[in-house]
């Protein structure tokens, strides 16, 4: 078996690659075919770990997926998570190699991961039938195209046929294109068989002239027109997308519920269920005159604690939330934000900073003290607690993830909210994070805790009971079907724009 492939590049970072290559992945999948999706590098907060605990991209998870397979790091061998300015952890293969900056990555790692690169495209080739290949950012910036390890050198090392994605939304996009295939090489123009205008509104008889424009002018068709779309719940990657969330309805009838958007956030899909809800206005936060009373804040994920912490205090954020929990708000932290509910951070080996000690929010009265190595788990567990917000929750089931370094200790006499009864594939004991006497700030380092149906809405019916209002007694959202409702929408809306006969030919598949 030697995979067909596709590959989707964009005139820009956020045109769309990710959904396109997610649609198209269960497009393939509806149509009888062992499709992949793959991208050779991938930079971003949002990761992922896989059962055998390798870290990897979300957006490939969600293509995964998309395409019904259980995720694994073939598909993203390549993971750059910023840490701060001009340096990120890289992760190969699943596992952290350290943290480099963007010139000791190129000149020390280039050939190394071109190799992984190279032995995960074979691998994946030869186990499926279509091979889906998302692109990063521009193929054409001039600057980066001597290093390039995610564009054109996987197009011409497989032989893909790229459709080259552009967003009308944003205006420009006819010159976008182009200009994009003007900077090409010539291998690399061939190698273009189609042109994709994402995101358009309007009457498509209006849009003839530019298409035929574009098709006169750069010798490429126009294989689709994909219209602008919101309401299809697909997880995205690039936190650019916190800045459209939406606010729903009118305050009075919603739970408000605040997102600190922290400089170094990771991980945001973690709240993309409770924007979901009927009941919840979930808003990002990151000035302190928005801020405001929201009736629970969340303190997410971050790839540099310590630099948050930092954040928190420079924008006299750290001051609010301490006197919006004193004042009767619930204070839910994940992972790095479980580290800055504590009193204190250390990191001894320098591993974010070169702070050795940082006061944090002191919310609860722990010491967090970074390690030189990453736990990368998938996990499950229950409730252990059944008081403040989590009321009602004992004995419920979650799955979820872990991904952090260090370990987080308790100098008082606060109760570990959740057991984690399997981790790294074993049956396990294990209590994790803590919460307070008075059940109103609780930390924890598993992610994904809000894509249980039973313990999110009970969560929330806590908060409507602390407002007095009525509870509601089921979910209105199951996670898993609304996923896959919402993978085959896209599905529909993406076939409809194309001639999915032209695209196999240009595929090779029948």
């Amino acid at each position: 078996m030697k995979a067909k492939t596709l590959m989707f590049q964009g005139t820009s970072s956020n045109v769309g690659k990710s959904a396109l290559t997610a649609a198209f992945c269960r497009i393939l999948l509806q149509d009888g075919y062992q499709v992949v999706p793959f991208k050779a590098q991938n930079m971003a907060l949002n990761s992922y770990v896989t059962k055998d605990g390798g870290e990897m991209g979300r957006a490939q998870v969600v293509q995964a997926e998309a395409a019904k397979l259980e995720p694994f790091v073939q598909m993203n061998p390549i993971l750059l998570k910023p840490t701060q300015h001009a340096k990120s952890q890289v992760i190969v293969m699943g596992k952290s190699v350290g943290n480099l900056s963007a010139k000791e990555y190129h000149q020390q790692f280039k050939t190394k991961a071109w190799e992984v690169i190279k032995e995960s495209m074979d691998y994946l080739t030869d186990n499926f039938e279509a091979m889906l290949i998302e692109g990063a950012g521009s193929p054409a910036e001039v600057n980066l195209k001597e290093n390039d390890v995610v564009n054109m050198k996987v197009a011409r090392e497989l032989n893909a046929p790229v459709f080259l994605i552009a967003d009308i939304d944003r205006g420009g996009s006819i010159a976008s294109v182009v200009g994009t295939l003007i900077l090409l090489d010539q291998e690399e123009r061939d190698l273009v068989k189609g042109i994709i205008i994402n995101k358009f509104r309007g009457d498509i008889d209006l849009l003839t002239p530019a298409l035929d424009f574009i098709e006169e002018k750069t010798g490429k068709p126009v294989v689709g027109v994909v219209p602008y779309f919101e309401e299809i719940a697909i997880p995205e990657e690039d936190s650019v997308v916190i800045e459209r969330r939406s606010i729903k309805g009118k305050r009075d009838n919603l739970l408000d519920i605040a997102v600190i958007n922290l400089r170094h956030l990771s991980n945001f899909t973690d709240f993309d269920i409770l924007h979901d809800e009927e009941d919840v206005n979930l808003r990002y936060v990151r000035k302190l005159e928005d801020l405001g009373t929201p009736d629970m804040i969340i303190i997410p994920g971050s790839k540099n604690t310590i630099g948050d912490m930092l954040f928190l205090k420079e924008t006299g954020l750290d001051q609010a939330i301490i006197k919006a929990q004193a004042a009767g708000t619930w204070i839910f932290g994940i992972c790095g934000g479980y580290q800055l509910l504590g009193k204190e951070i250390r990191d001894p080996n320098k591993t974010e900073s070169d702070l050795l000690e940082l006061d944090a929010l002191g919310l609860i009265n722990t010491i967090t003290t970074f390690d030189t190595e990453k736990i990368t788990t998938q996990v499950q567990g229950k409730v252990l607690a059944d008081y403040g917000i989590l009321e009602g929750c004992k004995d419920l089931d979650f799955n979820g993830y872990e991904i952090h370094m260090g370990t987080t200790e308790d100098h008082g006499k606060s109760q570990e909210p959740f057991l984690i009864t399997n981790r790294f594939g074993k049956e396990e004991k294990l209590p994790d994070g803590l919460i307070s006497s008075n059940g109103r700030v609780l930390g924890t380092y598993i992610h994904g805790i809000f894509d249980a149906d039973q313990l999110r809405r009970q969560i929330l019916n806590n908060i409507r009971k602390d407002k007095g209002w009525e509870s509601i007694t089921t979910s209105n959202i199951n996670y898993h079907a609304e996923k896959e409702k919402a993978f085959n929408e896209l599905a529909d809306i993406v076939r409809a724009s194309f001639d999915m006969e032209k695209v196999y030919k240009i595929m090779g598949l029948k």
